[in-house]
């Protein structure tokens, strides 16, 4: 059974930081491309940030780039969302995804607030 827990979601204040970590088990995780999502009130959910099984290669949404940055460890199946530099644009409730053999997997989320 796939299972992604996030965690690290909270209110902060615009400008401030905070960083998001995502467990995943029930995978191999070393071969899943990882990915974090966010959905924010009234609107579709959209891609923040995505990297390659290896963590060679990742692709961020413009309007986080050079905010945030993704990495994971191997080492111990998780996947984490450093994000600096916060708008209040980017609240929303962000999501962790694992596409792993042709399939998409998804966390419950985390709300992340961020006041003005």
């Amino acid at each position: 059974q796939v299972a992604l827990v996030e965690s690290g979601g909270r209110l902060v204040q615009a400008g401030g930081s905070l960083r998001l970590s995502c467990a995943a088990s029930g995978i191999i995780f070393r071969l899943a491309r990882m990915g974090w999502y966010r959905q924010a009130p009234g609107k579709q959910r959209e891609l923040v940030a995505t990297i390659t099984s290896s963590g060679d290669s990742t692709n961020y949404a413009d309007s986080v780039k050079g905010r945030f940055t993704i990495s994971r460890d191997n080492a111990k199946d998780t996947v984490q969302l450093q994000m600096n530099s916060l708008k209040p644009e980017d609240t929303g409730v962000y999501y962790c995804n694992a596409f792993y053999i042709s399939r998409n997997y998804w966390g419950q989320g985390t709300q992340v607030i961020v006041s003005s």
